[in-house]
């Protein structure tokens, strides 16, 4: 594992280069490892067939193996390991912001984790710790910022339409079988860019039906860092409200707008506002680094890193998508490789010290 720089210079130096794109953003506006016998009280995971479509499995709902030492060694288990959770915003045909990424690089990307053994899991799965992906895989997390029409909108037929962020997911799915077409949607007052509460309430339906998470972004997407902690709070719960009249409430994760948390980081994860409680499993930040694992003992559910999408020039050199992507190739040893059972957590014995006391029973070590 490699040393990492003390968490607070890293979430700072991360937002300050997030922010700064941002803000340039608005100027700028006009493989399947070994096959583990399966028990009889566990169902094996059914694949789709080729050209089918490629259907999420449930939360929870495990892969069918049960994990032995000797199984966690062959397929080379550590799920203790790193977990990339990459950032998007818009999917345009042409940039307009560094941010911004085209349909064709997102499939780019995408392909690229299909290939590499990723398999996508919601951030509401990842923060509570229900990574149900087959035995060899490693998770993977896609997040959408700020509910933008580009992030999903329906055909006449009621698709996806193809070159929104979810009409390629659902591609990239159907022509790699085993990739799990979701995704988290972190949305403002007006997802998707839609304001009649009719045409919400139906595309939070159709997502959330096909295993998607459509989450809290806040309402009107402030700076948190110069709010007081009573507006923090009500630009948390008037989001919240709005989710549960979608049928997508309460959420379980929040995303910082621009990464920055409020002065009070307690008032992000829980709290209540006007008689409304909420309770994250999960505060996401801005960037810049892959994830620690839910089950590791500093993993901290208020402050989580992500990755921007992007290439490796200027500030993304190291701190974008391509370069950590590249960086887990390199480094399998330090990747989330999961051993295919929801009820252990399988690590290298070496890595014991590292666990959660309260997973310390799930241990399955070798």
């Amino acid at each position: 594992m490699r040393t990492k720089a003390p968490l607070t210079r890293i979430i700072g130096a991360a937002n300050v280069v997030v922010v700064t794109v941002a803000i340039i953003g608005l100027i700028l506006l006009p493989s399947a490892g070994p096959q583990p016998a399966t028990t009889a009280a566990k169902k094996s995971e059914q694949p789709a067939a080729p050209g089918e479509q490629a259907r999420p499995q449930a939360t929870g709902e495990p892969p069918g193996v049960v994990a032995t030492p000797e199984f966690a060694r062959q397929v080379k288990a550590n799920e203790l390991g790193l977990v990339p959770i990459l950032m998007y915003h818009r999917i345009l045909p042409k940039r307009l912001a560094s941010i911004d990424r085209t349909p064709a690089q997102l499939r780019k990307e995408l392909e690229t984790l299909a290939r590499q053994g990723y398999v996508p899991v919601t951030a509401r799965e990842y923060a509570t710790g229900q990574i149900g992906i087959p035995a060899g895989k490693s998770p993977v997390v896609l997040t959408f910022d700020d509910g933008h029409s580009s992030h999903f909108a329906l055909d006449a037929a009621g698709n996806p339409k193809p070159d929104t962020a979810v009409g390629v997911i659902m591609d990239v799915a159907r022509r790699h079988p085993g990739f799990r077409p979701v995704a988290t949607m972190w949305v403002n007052h007006y997802p998707f860019g839609l304001r009649d509460r009719k045409a919400q309430t139906a595309a939070v339906r159709w997502l959330l039906d096909h295993g998607f998470e459509v989450a809290n972004h806040t309402w009107g997407h402030p700076n948190l860092r110069w709010l007081k902690t009573k507006k923090v709070r009500e630009q948390i719960v008037r989001l919240e409200r709005m989710l549960a009249k979608l049928g997508a409430g309460p959420a379980k994760t929040l995303a910082l707008p621009y990464g920055v948390p409020p002065r009070s980081r307690k008032a992000a994860l829980k709290g209540s506002w006007d008689g409304t409680r909420y309770d994250f499993a999960g505060v996401f930040l801005a960037g810049a680094e892959p994830s620690l694992s839910p089950y590791a003992k500093k993993f901290d559910r208020g402050a989580i890193q992500r990755i921007q999408s992007n290439g490796k020039q200027g500030e993304c050199r190291k701190w974008c998508s391509q370069y950590w992507l590249e960086w887990l190739r390199k480094h399998p040893g330090e990747r989330y490789v999961s051993d295919g059972d929801p009820e252990r957590i399988s690590i290298p014995g070496k890595l014991r010290g590292n666990i959660d006391p309260k997973r310390r029973p799930q241990v399955n070590a070798y």
